[in-house]
Order: structure tokens, then sequence, then C-alpha cells
């Protein structure tokens, strides 16, 4: 795999990529590729997967010294456009980029144009020998630096010291790992090992994946909204990026997703668009003033439209993930605890019989993966990379109502139905497509698992209120279908930390590292799930992040003071 990190400003227009294309014909495929995904570029980082998946361009958009600082990576080279002399950033700049190599990082100098380059490659030498630069040897010092390409190399002469290490001391070489879970947290992450060259074997309770949550039937990508743009809505974002490029190199249009966009409504005026929304955020998301796609016979009130909003099926989604070369799947299997033995991790069933083993374990198993912890605190064993008080975890059930019988609510001519997905109580998608006909989708009531159960008519009365807060013409037209019993239901079970975040990272057991988290998505494993196994995957072999280090800090086991979501 091939990391591009790019740091700018601001990203050039997409009408540049495109003349670019249209002027050297060796660019005109990867510029067609880049157009496609050019949108939304609000600042900070944005993650794009080139070459299917081999290529990854990290793109970070801000003033480059922040940008530089919220990044991790030990590059092979760099490409820095030589600044003016008069740029009184040019030693904290030159020890940001320091920070981003190791002994032996090549450094290529690239003019500037329309600089003035007075005297400009005797300062620029100096900063860069005191920074611990020295010129190659294959270039040319007779050569003014304003006419020429010079290569460096990173090669102090004093022992090199990272003040800021937020990654593994060296990264894990590619062997084998093992990821308990198969559902959306436990397929994206073994898919993102694959794809690096991992063998990954994914062990699962259930005899097929996506037997839990993740069996839902159809789900929504859909970015979060706040007033304030919190770290939730930031993610969320990040996540929703990565997720509608896997869903599109991986999933059948129109079958397995659809992205349809999605509207939000605002019940109570809730909720907002940060003030000064730019460009780049419209498409995101927009205030809807006139929706000429909506049904007429379909009432829809005030709402923010989320142009890349989209559908998935997310049981597809899991096998496609899953069908990667690399990966091996084991059903019914029972996973009751995890023992160290000789640098290695034994994976344990209920008699003290080793399913498996490896150097490295993905606990991805929901709130079995908080259980396994337990298990593990009780032995005694002292677990480092874990706030105590996030294994307190939720379980919610939730129950979503459906129905495929056109006699009762026509579905097919779909009267009374918006052309999209709608949420903001709930959420009703309607019109996706089934073995023999299409469905809709209302859901899901949110129960605390300590409770007594609900009934299953009593969940399908409280979605049918979420709808008539939602649609209240479409609720008026599905009350019979709920109220005969002719809605069907799909039950789950969901994993929630208390602060609605999903927990990834690195843990250690009595200083021991190969263990690592990724659970607790909650409702969003569809927004959140390959964002995570990026983030996973980066602090596993050292690659760059794909998201600024603060936000890759909220989701961190070791994550202090609760973010405001």
């Amino acid at each position: 795999m091939l990391h591009y990190v790019a740091l700018c400003e601001t990203a050039c227009p997409v009408a540049d990529l495109k003349a670019l294309g249209q002027s050297k014909n060796e660019f005109l495929e990867l510029t067609s590729t880049l157009a496609g995904l050019w949108w939304g570029l609000l600042p900070g980082f944005h993650r794009f997967t080139l070459d299917q998946g081999r290529v990854m361009l990290t793109l970070c958009l801000g003033p480059i010294l922040p940008m530089l600082k919220a990044q991790q990576f030990e590059a092979d080279e760099l490409f820095f456009h030589t600044p003016a002399t008069h740029d009184s950033d040019l030693p904290w700049l030159l020890k940001a980029l320091a920070r981003c190599c190791h002994r032996g990082t090549v450094v290529q100098l690239v003019p500037r144009p329309m600089v003035d380059k007075s005297n400009s490659s005797e300062a620029l030498t100096e900063a860069l020998a005191d920074t611990g630069f020295h010129l190659a040897c294959d270039s040319n010092p007779e050569l003014p630096l304003q006419l020429t390409d010079q290569l460096w190399r990173f090669d102090p002469p004093w022992q090199i010291k990272k003040s800021r290490q937020t990654a593994p001391s060296r990264p894990v070489p590619a062997r084998r790992c093992v990821v308990i879970g198969a559902g959306l947290a436990g397929a994206s992450v073994a898919a993102a090992l694959a794809r690096r060259g991992w063998q990954v074997q994914v062990l699962d309770q259930a005899n097929a994946p996506a037997a839990g949550a993740s069996g839902l039937p159809v789900g929504l990508v859909v970015p979060h909204v706040s007033r304030d743009d919190c770290v939730l809505s930031r993610l969320s974002r990040a996540g929703a990026r990565l997720m509608l490029q896997q869903a599109s190199e991986m999933l059948l249009n129109g079958k397995d997703w659809g992205p349809s966009g999605v509207l939000e409504r605002q019940i109570d005026g809730e909720p907002q668009l940060p003030p000064q929304w730019p460009d780049a955020g419209l498409t995101w998301t927009q205030e809807m003033t006139d929706a000429p796609m909506v049904n007429p016979n379909c009432f829809v009130g005030p709402g923010l439209w989320h142009p890349q909003g989209a559908w998935i099926k997310p049981a597809e989604l899991v096998k496609a993930w899953l069908a990667q070369p690399g990966i091996t799947f084991q059903g019914g299997v029972q996973v009751a605890a995890l023992h160290q033995r000789d640098g290695e991790w034994d994976v344990l069933d209920a008699t003290g019989e080793c399913i498996t083993h490896a150097h490295q374990v993905v606990l991805a198993n929901a709130s079995g993966a908080f259980d396994l912890l337990s298990e593990l605190k009780q032995k005694g064993q002292t677990i480092q990379g874990l706030k105590s008080n996030l294994l307190q975890v939720q379980e919610m059930r939730g129950l979503l109502s459906w129905s495929d019988d056109a006699s009762a609510d026509q579905t097919n001519t779909g009267q009374g139905f918006p052309a999209f997905p709608v949420n903001g109580s709930g959420s009703l998608i309607p019109a996706i497509p089934l073995a023999r006909r299409s469905a809709w989708f209302m859901g899901s009531s949110y129960q605390d698992a300590i409770e007594t159960e609900r009934s299953d008519t009593d969940n399908h009365a409280i979605n049918l209120a979420h709808l008539r807060k939602l649609l209240p013409d479409l609720a008026t037209r599905l009350s019979l279908a709920f109220e005969s019993g002719r809605v069907k239901a799909w039950k789950g079970v969901r994993c929630v930390p208390v602060d609605r975040l999903p927990v990834v990272g690195q843990l250690q057991v009595n200083g021991q590292a190969g263990l690592w988290l990724c659970a607790g998505m909650g409702s969003r494993g569809l927004s959140f799930s390959a964002l995570c196994a990026e983030i996973l995957t980066a602090r596993m072999s050292g690659e760059p992040l794909p998201v600024e280090a603060k936000l890759a800090e909220a989701l961190d086991g070791m994550r202090g003071k609760q973010p405001s979501s």
C-alpha cells in the first residue's frame, strides 16, 4: 500500500484537476477519478482510496503548521515547495517536517513560481542544515536553487527523539491477526488489514457473518449535524466519505446500496447548520426550502438535505469485506477468554481449549469485547489503554418495523412515500429492493437491554409514533397496516459507550502489546466502521492518520474528558 499525504492551505478547484488531465493524457484517468471525489472539502483531513485501495491520498487542508502537528507518519520522501525567505515560520515549518521524517528520508525541493528568490538558496540551505537535512550526493551544489530541484536527506548528527508519539513506537509487521466479531466493525478491520498484506482469521459466535446488529436489513449513511460542528459531526463526515467510497467499489448500486440522498427533518427547529456554513459544507448538508423530488402525496416539513446520504444493506457489505483475499471466516465459535503465551495471544473457548492464536488480536464483537476485557481484569490482569468508565457500555435493544405488502401500503406504486429516506425522529427508508419486491423500513425503537423487553406490538406503536412526527401524512396512510398486524419486525441489540462514540485503539495487558479494540459503534456502524478500521490500522502500521490527531484521540480508549456529541 502506498500513502500520499498532501498538505495545502486550500484545495485546488476541480476545474484545474480536469484541465490537468486534458493537457497531460497520462494524468487523465487519475484526474477523472479525483474529480468525482473532489467535493465537500472543508478544512481538515480527507481520505481518498485509489487503485482498489492500494493507494491512499490523505488531503490535509488548512494552515500547514497545524496540519502537520495534527498528522502522524514517517515519510520516505517529501516534496517541499520552497517558501519566500522572509517567511518567519520557515524554521518552525522545517522542524515540523523533521518530525515526519526518519533517518534517510529524501526531501525534494520544488521551486515555487512567482517567489522572490534573491538570496533564497543561502537562507534555505542554512535553515535545512540547522534542522538536520544534508544535500544529497546526487544533487549539484553548483547550480542555484531557483533553477533546479535539489535532493536533501534527513540525517541529523544528533539522536532523533519523537516528542509527539501517538502511534506505536514501531510499526507492527504484517503477519497474522485474529479478529473476534464478524459484524461491520470486525469485517471492516479484517478488510483493512488484508489490503495491507495481513492474513486475517475472523471468528464469530454465529454460524454466519452479520448475525447481530449488523444484520439490520438496511441502514443509512448520513453525516451528523450540529451548530458548533462538534467532534461527532466532523468524525461522521470523515466516516461517511470512506463508507461511500467502499460501497461504490464493492456493492451493486440499486440492489445493495443507493446514493439516494437523505432528508433530515428539523423537528422543533433542530438540528441546525453551523453559522457561515461554507460552500464546501453545502455539498454535505444544506437547508431544504424547495423539494421538487418530494412525492406530492407525502407532506414533508422543514429539513436539512444531505446530498451525499445513502442507504446500505449492512450484511451485504460485511460479506463483501470478508470475501477479500487473505481473510478466512470461522463461525459457531464462542470465545470465552484470552491468554498470553510466548508473545502470542491464545483465544480460548469455555472449556479452556485453544481455538486459535496470533500475535495480534482485535476485539470487534460489540459488548462481548468488554466482557472479555472484564474477564481479563477479574484474573488480576492490568489493562493499559482503556479508561475503566468506558467498560460500562449499554446494550440497547431496537426493533425495526417493515413491510413488503403492496396491498397494504401501496409500496410498488410509491403513493404517499417520499422519493428518498427521511430521518430525524427515527428513520423511514422507502423502496428497498428485496428478492421479489421492494419494501419500506421504519425505526428503530430504543430500549435499555437491562429492562424487561417490550412486546413487538408496543415497539411497533413507538415506531408509528415516531413516523407521525417524521411524516404525518404517511403515518396516517400506514396506521392501518401497523394496527392490523401486517407490519413485520426485525430485532437487534446495539452496544453503546457512555459518550456514544466508538472505542478504537491499542490495549496493553501486563505491559504486553498485541491486543486491540474496535467496538461500541451503537447506531452508527455504517458511518463509523470504515473510519475506525483505518484509524486502527494506521495505529498498528505507523501510517498517516485519516483524521486529525485530536479527532482520532476522541475515539481512543484513553480519552479523558468526554467530547460533546
